[in-house]
């Protein structure tokens, strides 16, 4: 009797990288985008276990590739840093990220983001914040026995995942680090990063010169005992 063959129907689910969707709509929306990602990952540069991404879509649910979303910029604290090409839970401890952030565009619908609250509330999310540059209005959600609750006051609003602090100004959200110092601009972060990029470059220069030198003085001392080897002396014996 000739055993009977089963073929598999169940079809591998795959997990898109992009939704199709621009990372922003305008160039005040990016660098807005860009600041707030750039300072967190200099503020735990030095923590290997704090994840911080902007634009990078997130996938709650295994099983269910359509329940998704692609906060500006979120961290997901207690997971390694590395590349993604996006956010799968259920590969990450089953860890949510815990603080979102959302900056407006004037293409921004009430709709969108009361679905984007929603999505942040149902998924696990603790802090969200929206900042609408055009407007200079910020608001801010906290989990609450449960439930994101809208922060009341979130002027001079100290974040207590985070320990940054909001100071919403006349013309502007000036966001300070724990130790008070100010997030550095657009312009200061890409001059930051060049002068990272100098030290690196210099201290790349400074280990191939060590090792050069350590390359001569070894072929130095091979010569110097062929020399002596040359005159009947054995370096051994000096």
């Amino acid at each position: 009797m000739v055993a009977p063959i089963f073929t598999s129907t169940t079809a591998e689910i795959i997990y898109p990288d992009c939704d199709g969707n621009p990372m922003s709509d305008n160039t005040k929306q990016f660098r807005w985008i860009v600041t707030i990602k750039e300072n967190l990952e200099l503020i735990y540069a030095e923590n290997p276990d704090v994840f911080v991404a902007g634009d990078l879509l997130w996938y709650p649910a295994e099983g269910n590739n359509t329940i998704r979303q692609a906060p500006d910029i979120m961290v997901a604290i207690g997971r390694p840093k590395g590349d993604r090409g996006s956010y799968q839970q259920w590969k990450e401890a089953g860890i949510a990220p815990q603080v979102v952030f959302e900056i407006l565009s004037p293409g921004s619908r009430l709709a969108e983001m009361q679905r984007k609250l929603s999505f942040y509330d149902r998924y696990g999310v603790n802090e969200y914040y929206i900042y609408d540059p055009d407007r200079i209005d910020f608001a801010g959600w906290m989990r609450v026995d449960g439930k994101l609750e809208s922060i009341e006051e979130p002027q001079s609003w100290v974040s207590p995942l985070l320990a940054i602090r909001f100071d919403l100004e006349p013309d502007t959200l000036q966001i300070y680090r724990s130790d008070g110092q100010p997030f550095l601009s657009f312009g200061d972060l890409d001059l930051h990063r060049r002068a990272a990029e100098q030290r690196a470059d210099t201290a790349e220069q400074r280990a191939d010169t060590a090792e050069q030198r350590a390359v001569t003085a070894e072929q130095r001392a091979a010569t110097l005992a062929t020399k002596l080897q040359e005159l009947g002396i054995d370096p051994a014996n000096l």
